[in-house]
């Protein structure tokens, strides 16, 4: 975090800027993001929608506009915001990353894939957008696709542990539930907080395999 005389004085230059120049997109999208990362979201706004105004090519404005709607948790505004983004540079993951997961969230599964696998065209690094899209793949029933999105996740990201937290899932939804229980165990030892509703639903099974086994979950052979 910078140090707030920095961040003063960062403000006091782009205000500077604006006296000069009352039209300067740029020293407006900057005091935008300040007020924005200063939680100030209503003055963040007005900044942005200044600053896409006066300039021909702030998509990034419209992409910080996106977050603060989804704060605010008006995801219509939030795809409304990310689609004006990549109309003005189409090459832009972000945006799209951005819209796949608002789709993904209102239910709109295929705009969801569509979009994601947009973004991961464009960025096939961006590892969040990959998490999503297996969710969308999963939202719409295809278990296998899902499945191998978040294998390949997995090996970008292997401490990612929300990824082996809905690898589960995925099993579960399939049937295996032996990789089901191995990558619950595997979220929960990255410290991810597993459903107590799923922990259940695993519960039957982890004993079936305690019994063909003869083992105990210490590890230790039952007598």
């Amino acid at each position: 975090m910078k140090d707030p005389k920095d961040i003063e004085k960062f403000i006091y230059e782009q205000k500077k800027r604006l006296r000069d120049k009352p039209e300067c997109a740029s020293a407006l999208y900057n005091l935008g993001v300040v007020r924005m990362n200063q939680g100030k979201f209503d003055e963040a706004i007005e900044l942005f929608e200044e600053s896409v105004t006066e300039g021909d090519r702030m998509f990034e404005a419209f992409v910080n506009l996106g977050y603060i709607y989804f704060k605010e948790g008006d995801l219509e505004k939030v795809v409304k915001a990310n689609l004006r983004a990549v109309e003005i540079e189409p090459r832009y993951a972000r945006g799209y990353a951005n819209l796949g997961f608002a789709y993904l969230q209102m239910g709109k599964t295929d705009e969801a894939i569509d979009a994601l696998e947009n973004a991961l065209e464009l960025n096939p690094e961006i590892v969040q957008a990959m998490c999503n899209l297996a969710n969308a793949y999963l939202q719409k029933g295809d278990i296998e696709k899902s499945i191998e999105t978040n294998r390949k996740m997995l090996e970008m990201a292997p401490d990612f542990s929300l990824g082996y937290n809905n690898l589960s899932n995925a099993y579960f939804m399939k049937g295996e539930f032996g990789e089901a229980i191995t990558n619950c165990d595997k979220a929960l030892e990255l410290g991810f907080e597993v459903h107590p509703d799923f922990l259940k639903l695993l519960e039957p099974h982890r004993q079936k395999g305690e019994k063909r086994t003869g083992k105990s979950r210490t590890g230790e052979r039952k007598s």
